[in-house]
């Protein structure tokens, strides 16, 4: 079998072709680099077809060996320039074993504005501090799965497009549109204003539970997630319409956020059938 036109085989771990790949373990590196460079990491052959599917162009992609026959048809409609490499030499550029034998350097896109999603969503997930890349990857997994319509995040949330949050959320990243609230947490008061009803979502004892306030039946949901083991901060839950809760069993207190988030968005979808 020919090998694809365009196929750049690649033996020095300095070449300044692969610079959008360099230290990608590096993670305080990589949260500063890749926004101000307009770049993001997509790993493994299923997210880089989805981020490819959901529009984002590509600017090169990394493969070993193996991978250059599975990914041909990627190669042959993608003008980038696709680099072929030994797995150590992956190694020693990213920084980690490439398990997937395949990365791909993607443009980001202008992120909307939090208006523009609040215009036409009615299930929205409001995130603060939620600054775990594999929280983030869980809950927008969880998002796109369970029928919420956009994801807003406070300013110091971790970025939904940095690997490891891709990478956790098998691209669904790519699927659930998102925004940056500038002022915090001011902006939540967009947010009623365009008609949401606040919901925090708490293991406060004065907190309601999902079942009594049934936020299904809602015309519009925005529910405010915090960060794992702080919680939401007195500010948002003083901004918030109403407390929520997950009703606990066995003395458990609370889940995960990346959990609990999947079943308050379970919780919060219209359509779904009565309990």
């Amino acid at each position: 079998m020919a090998e694809p036109q365009g196929l750049i085989t690649i033996e020095d771990p300095d070449d300044p072709r692969l610079r959008d790949y360099t230290g990608l373990t590096d993670v305080e590196l990589r949260r500063k680099r890749e926004p101000a460079e307009g770049l993001f990491i997509a790993e493994g052959e299923k997210v880089i077809r989805r981020a490819k599917l959901a529009g984002y162009e590509m600017r090169s992609m990394l493969l070993s060996a193996k991978w250059v026959d599975v990914m041909r048809d990627v190669i042959d409609e993608v003008p980038a320039p696709v680099y072929a490499v030994a797995p150590d030499l992956a190694e020693q550029v990213t920084g980690y074993h490439v398990h997937r034998g395949a990365l791909a350097s993607m443009q980001r896109k202008p992120l909307p504005t939090a208006d523009d999603l609040l215009t036409t969503a009615r299930r929205i997930v409001v995130m603060e501090s939620v600054n775990d890349h594999t929280n983030i990857g869980a809950i927008f997994r969880s998002a796109a799965a369970l029928g919420m319509d956009a994801v807003l995040l406070s300013p110091d949330c971790a970025d939904p497009l940095y690997r490891r949050s891709v990478k956790v959320s098998m691209g669904a990243v790519f699927s659930v549109p998102y925004a940056r609230l500038e002022a915090w947490p001011k902006s939540l008061q967009n947010v009623r204003e365009a008609g949401f009803n606040l919901l925090a979502l708490t293991p406060a004892e004065k907190a309601k539970s999902l079942d009594e306030v049934a936020p299904h039946r809602m015309d519009r949901v925005a529910l405010m997630l915090g960060a794992e083991g702080e919680g939401l901060s007195t500010k948002a839950l003083m901004a918030a319409d109403e407390w929520v809760r997950i009703p606990m069993a066995h003395g458990v207190d609370s889940l995960n956020v990346g959990a609990a988030a999947a079943v308050a968005f379970y919780a919060v979808a219209t359509g779904r059938p009565e309990l």
